[in-house]
């Protein structure tokens, strides 16, 4: 699989750097970030709505870095550059998202809470996917989507 910016020297400073500026121009006028073991948290408010992205991170106990490709132990140096490399990429990931989306609300190519709906932070601090993740399986489980062709929303 081609993971996009696997080999990025960009830092994750630079890339949260360069989200903060992006959303600026688009008119974002709050930032919030937060890292701890496993995740980081970008947030921002823009159109009078609080949207947060969730970023899961590597384990950094995983095989990917404690093991050379020979399957031997790694040195503590070469594990903490693969694992960096790693999180470079995915805050890399992250920005070309942001942009992608702020780019399709800027062409009309769709609305800001289409592109940005399921970040959208809800008045009980949950996200708009982590209120209804659970909604849509059980849709997808009980048969109740509409077909692929359909053109039009269901009509509530």
């Amino acid at each position: 699989m081609n993971t996009y910016a696997k080999s990025t020297d960009v830092s994750s400073d630079r890339s949260r750097a360069e989200i903060e500026r992006t959303l600026g121009r688009y008119g974002a006028d709050e930032f919030a970030y937060a890292t701890k073991r496993g995740v980081a948290m970008a947030g921002f408010v823009m159109h009078d709505r609080q949207v947060r992205f969730v970023l899961p991170l590597p384990d950094q106990d995983s095989a990917e870095f404690r093991l050379t490709p020979t399957g031997k132990s790694a040195s503590a140096t070469a594990r903490a550059s693969k694992y960096e490399q790693a999180v470079r990429q995915r805050w890399r990931a992250l920005a070309l998202v942001v942009k992608a989306k702020l780019e399709a609300v800027e062409s009309g190519i769709a609305e800001f809470e289409q592109e940005f709906g399921m970040h959208i932070v809800l008045p009980d601090g949950r996200t708009v996917y982590e209120h209804t993740t659970g909604w849509i399986a059980q849709a997808y489980e009980v048969g109740t989507v509409p077909p692929l062709s359909a053109l039009e929303a269901p009509r509530s």
